[in-house]
């Protein structure tokens, strides 16, 4: 059995991940392909790309995903926004359907207004995709005005003893915005899209828009057999080597889930041990995990929700504990500064107006090129469409 080095792997992360050397506008199926690209906080997306491909514009981006819709935003793994290619929708909605006794994908908090509803999920979530063909040709603005006019469509379909309970104020988030039922609708909305039921239209303003997949695709979301099998496969190729556990925590799915579709890809991986540990990578890429080739791009400053972050063992690029929660947060993460696929600082950015001021922290420079880093500003204020005001590096 092979054994692998850390810096192995971030080389062949880098590689995976796109950030190996910079792509051109014609890769960027590819790049959002790869793993998917999380749009939580609003814009997280565009910033990954913008650290991938050279010469890629927020218009560009805008054209792609609301106009040719080659690209398609929906609730996918986690439970977050993710954009994809359209034409990869198996992968990163269908593959996600929890079959019979597997708890649904972040659905774990919905329990509470179940107790209070006395109604079963699986039966609210029955009612629910019997509504759902409304957002056929119908276009809704905002999240909360998706919840309650579901919720309100709803409604007659309950048990008459259970209507008023449905319609009193929630026990979640604020009472006077939202009701019960708004709030189950909220929960099922996952599962919803993973049967491409609801995904994210145009974005009006602030406020997102939500149709139904046949309406912004032009046809029904179709079931692929190996759906699953290409999920793990891309999962494997960014985050190999790695486990099933491992691939539980990206998805944010149950064991039981995650060793059904861990499953599909025995017969295309092999064993390798990092410290003494069993992992697994896809036999295609055993050697070039071997045999890394050196990134021709070594420094980055990536987003805080950006791909290469949402790794499981967050020890081979950080492996210092306490700085691990500088970067890792419940919320609010703060950007990464990366010096061959270590991180080695924070960065953030704070917008008045049309002006913007950086400030870069940094753990040890030793080999960290601040020129370098100030490059990378301009080139992210520049994309933002903003005026630098200034850099402001701390240790």
């Amino acid at each position: 059995m092979d054994a692998v080095s850390s810096e192995q792997i971030r080389y062949f992360r880098l590689h995976t991940h796109h950030l190996d050397t910079w792509y051109a506008k014609a890769d960027v199926e590819r790049i959002a392909g790869a793993c998917g690209l999380q749009n939580s906080p609003p814009g997280a997306w565009e910033v990954a790309l913008h650290n991938r491909v050279a010469d890629c514009t927020q218009d560009d981006m805008r054209q792609m995903l609301e106009e040719e819709r080659t690209l398609l935003q929906a609730w996918s793994f986690r439970g977050a926004p993710v954009v994809f290619p359209a034409a990869e929708s198996g992968a990163f909605l269908t593959a996600l359907v929890s079959t019979r006794g597997e708890p649904r994908i972040y659905t774990r908090g919905i329990q509470l207004a179940l107790d209070y509803l006395r109604m079963p999920f699986e039966e609210l979530l029955q009612l629910l995709t019997e509504v759902m063909p409304k957002l056929d040709g119908q276009v809704i603005r905002s999240k909360a005005v998706l919840d309650q006019t579901l919720a309100a469509g709803v409604l007659p379909l309950l048990p008459q003893d259970r209507r008023s309970l449905w319609a009193k104020p929630s026990m979640y988030g604020n009472p006077e915005r939202q009701t019960v039922g708004g709030a189950v609708v909220s929960f099922l909305l996952r599962p919803c899209a993973f049967m491409g039921l609801v995904v994210f239209g145009k974005r009006e303003g602030i406020s997102p828009t939500f149709t139904s997949y046949k309406s912004w695709t032009g046809h029904s979301l179709e079931s692929e057999g190996i759906s699953e099998q290409r999920l793990v496969r891309k999962y494997l190729h960014g985050y190999g080597p790695a486990s099933s556990r491992g691939f539980m925590g990206w998805l944010g799915c149950s064991p039981a889930q995650a060793e059904r579709m861990w499953h599909t890809v025995t017969d295309h991986i092999e064993p390798v041990t990092l410290n003494g540990k069993v992992l697994y990578v896809l036999t295609d890429d055993k050697e070039r995990l071997l045999s890394p080739p050196q990134p021709k791009r070594r420094l980055h400053l990536l987003g805080g929700h950006d791909p290469y972050l949402s790794l499981q063992d967050r020890e081979v690029i950080l492996d210092n504990r306490v700085r691990q929660k500088h970067i890792w947060r419940t919320v609010s993460n703060p950007g990464a500064v990366l010096w061959r696929g270590c991180v080695v600082g924070t960065w953030k950015s704070r917008k008045r107006g049309k002006r913007i001021r950086v400030s870069v922290a940094l753990w040890d420079d030793g080999n960290v090129s601040r020129a370098g880093i100030q490059d990378l500003v301009d080139r992210y204020a520049a994309f933002q469409e903003l005026t630098l005001d200034s850099v402001t590096f701390l240790t």
